[in-house]
């Protein structure tokens, strides 16, 4: 399927327009508007190009480092996964790790245990060798 790059233009515009940014912290799962991206690179779904990441970072209120989390559950050094909805099984691609300004986050959805967060940074830190 082609991806439509036209319409993640005119909503970007619209994102970058937001007066406000909200307020958010380090643990938090927002639902973000990530576009459509090149390649491999996690994808935002729908008419709003959303998708759930986990704040990782929060530099100031204005940028984060978020990790995109995915559905499919791989076995893999560059996932994690746990579960913040009950029943629901939930995969952090540690691989797509990025720089986000929070005009992107759309709504709060849930929060990662500082036991798992705990987790979840020990195994991308094995990433950096």
């Amino acid at each position: 399927m082609k991806k439509d790059f036209q319409k993640w233009h005119d909503k970007k515009t619209q994102i970058d327009d937001v007066p406000k940014r909200p307020f958010f912290r380090q643990q938090e799962i927002w639902f973000c508007h990530l576009g459509a991206n090149v390649g491999f690179e996690q994808d935002g779904s729908g008419e709003e190009f959303l998708r759930p990441i986990l704040i990782f970072r929060k530099f100031n209120n204005e940028i984060l480092w978020g990790i995109p989390l995915t559905k499919t559950s791989k076995k893999s050094k560059f996932y994690y996964s746990f579960s913040f909805i009950p029943g629901i099984e939930s995969s952090a691609v540690l691989s797509q790790i990025r720089l986000i300004d929070a005009r992107r986050l759309a709504r709060h959805i849930g929060y990662l245990p500082k036991e798992k967060f705990h987790e979840l940074t020990e195994k991308l830190k094995e990433l950096f060798p």
